[in-house]
């Protein structure tokens, strides 16, 4: 896992640019900070930070051979299978490394290596005898990729960060992105930072003196589903399982994240099984969880949360044989001002989750003491149906994003009302809306109900997910951890996707069909338990230090926020601090944060 950056242009000599790469390139060491590099030709620069993760030694980026350059982030799971397909072709290869695979497979197959690589990636690769620069994104947009246009050509980084250290760009915010963030419908395409934009999940970008040309190389696609229930669930098993072992792949400590809900247990299961086989009855597999202190004594349920995770994760980890720990957080940690603006520029944005982001940074960065890599069980709510939108007559009736009828306005912070006339976010939603669903696939056949269903996964799938993948990448990068998501594997997704509502929910449960798959793999009490969120300090001490962080940074957003609705939150005594209004607050502050750290010029 690395970071990515660099630039092409048809106007300017690269050569002469070394300052330039290498401060792009330094924004990115925290995602790299075990080696970095660079490379400068005519018309292009390509700069590398690395996380040695497969082949230290031979691995070393950007990695040049023939008339191909790559900057290259991620990982290639099926390497192995690939390096002996293109060695049969004539290929020789110096190292180990996934990403001379990757290298070589262009070099063969050209744009077509997309078709073969199974993994999760983020690459730049600089044609030299084509004069073009290819920017690819693996499927289900793990890893991160962003562009922005510069005097003939183009710069891309894995972080908007990147771009800003180029010369001719800076952070500016404009209405249109605004709109974009605070209207939480997470498209991929434009971003909130005028004039940057995301390489798209499963697309490619090219570049050359002919201009800049996007396409899609893979999509969510509807088939009839070929099997009955009980081969479903063996077929969803065995994808689930292949994915997981594909993923142990690693010359460094690999560790997984154990929740005690269904999706980490299942992973971290299969995981271990599959480590006892490889190295023997007594290997283990490291497992983490994260609690706060006083959880057991002050958990309250919320609209997200029934129940706390720290007594299933330890009865899962001793049920699987791993060496489980729990990380304790001190709820007053997470109002320490500088791990707050750590996230904030990790994730280059005001919004967020609040003292969800900071413990899970603050868990990664413990994590990481002891691992260079993490399976997690992120995306089995989006793949299986695990959200309660997927089962709600309200949500399934609404002409609107399911998710904005948990997190929506009640959650949002307030924006101030000359903004909030600007910006029109409710028209922005319904137009959003309609085009959302008008790239559902349909099949032919399917009933509405059926399709209905459908039309909501996609929404998870290229929507909703996408914001959890961003989160789970920065915020684990940031502190040089890898973490890997066998759920987004691409067959597992594509199965899934086309397997009817009739079994994805065959007992009536949410995620009916992966709770069959994984008999056997964990315990009863794991099995039966319903959907839990990531965990949140239930301590009123957090909620009074809060407030008053989001005292002191009212001053700093005003023309933004609406104080007087904000005010509100603050006067509401901490005891009684609901979930939605405590994230008002937080994204009040992490809005003064961001204001703070990178300045941008707004115009609305």
């Amino acid at each position: 896992m690395c970071g990515i950056t660099g630039w092409v242009s048809f106007e300017k000599d690269a050569r002469s640019q070394t300052p330039v790469i290498e401060a792009m390139t330094a924004t990115m060491a925290r995602r790299g900070p075990d080696a970095g590099g660079s490379w400068l030709g005519a018309h292009a620069a390509l700069g590398h930070r690395r996380l040695s993760v497969i082949d230290p030694v031979g691995g070393a980026q950007p990695m040049a051979h023939a008339h191909a350059v790559l900057s290259y982030s991620g990982e290639i799971y099926n390497h192995d299978r690939l390096r002996a397909e293109l060695r049969l072709l004539g290929h020789e290869f110096h190292t180990r490394s996934d990403t001379e695979v990757l290298l070589r497979g262009y070099l063969e197959w050209g744009e077509d290596v997309v078709h073969h690589l199974e993994g999760m990636f983020a690459f730049a690769i600089w044609d030299a005898r084509a004069e073009r620069l290819l920017l690819v994104r693996d499927r289900l947009g793990v890893k991160p990729l962003y562009w922005a246009r510069i005097e003939g050509g183009l710069a891309f980084g894995s972080e908007p960060k990147a771009l800003f250290a180029h010369p001719e760009l800076s952070p500016r915010v404009d209405a249109a992105g605004l709109r974009e963030a605070y209207s939480l419908l997470f498209n991929t395409g434009p971003t909130l930072w005028a004039g940057v934009r995301e390489v798209q999940p499963g697309g490619l970008l090219t570049i050359g003196r002919d201009g800049v040309g996007e396409r899609l190389y893979w999509s969510l696609e509807a088939h009839p589903h070929p099997h009955d229930l009980e081969a479903t669930i063996e077929r969803v098993r065995a994808l689930l399982s292949g994915a997981a072992r594909a993923q142990l792949a690693a010359d460094v400590p690999l560790c997984s994240l154990l929740s005690g809900g269904l999706d980490s247990t299942l992973v971290t299961a299969l995981a271990a099984d599959e480590l006892r086989r490889t190295e023997g009855p007594r290997a283990r597999l490291r497992s983490y969880a994260v609690d706060y202190r006083d959880q057991a004594e002050r958990f309250t349920g919320d609209v997200l949360r029934t129940g706390h995770d720290t007594p299933f994760a330890t009865e899962a980890g001793a049920f699987i044989g791993t060496d489980h720990s729990t990380v304790v957080l001190d709820p007053l940690t997470l109002l320490d001002p500088e791990h707050r603006r750590a996230v904030v520029v990790a994730r280059d944005s005001p919004i967020g989750v609040g003292d969800m982001d900071t413990s899970l940074y603050l868990l990664f960065g413990e994590i990481a003491r002891h691992s260079t890599v993490a399976l997690s069980g992120e995306a089995a709510d989006e793949v299986f149906g695990g959200y309660p939108w997927f089962h709600a007559p309200q949500a399934l009736a609404a002409p609107t994003f399911p998710w904005l009828l948990v997190t929506g306005d009640e959650a949002a912070m307030p924006l101030d009302p000359g903004l909030s006339a600007v910006l029109r976010i409710g028209e922005f939603r319904a137009d959003t809306y309609r085009d959302a669903l008008a790239a559902v696939p349909h099949l032919d056949g399917e009933d509405a109900h059926e399709h209905r269903l459908r039309e909501l996964q996609h929404l998870s799938l290229t929507r909703w997910l996408r914001q959890l993948l961003h989160r789970k990448d920065r915020l684990s990068m940031a502190q040089g951890l890898e973490v890997r998501v066998p759920y987004c594997d691409h067959r597992l997704v594509e199965y899934a996707f086309s397997a009817p509502w009739t079994l994805k929910g065959h007992d009536g449960r949410e995620k009916s069909l992966l709770r069959s798959a994984g008999a056997g793999l964990a315990p009863g009490s794991v099995l039966l338990r319903p959907k839990n969120h990531y965990p949140a300090t239930h301590h009123p001490d957090y909620n009074r230090g809060l407030q008053q962080l989001a005292r002191d940074a009212l001053p700093a957003v005003q023309g933004l926020a609406d104080e007087s609705r904000i005010k509100s939150c603050l006067d509401t005594p901490a005891e009684e601090l609901q979930w939605g209004h405590r994230l008002r607050l937080e994204r009040v502050v992490d809005l003064a944060l961001w204001l703070d750290h990178y300045r941008p010029a707004i115009t609305f």
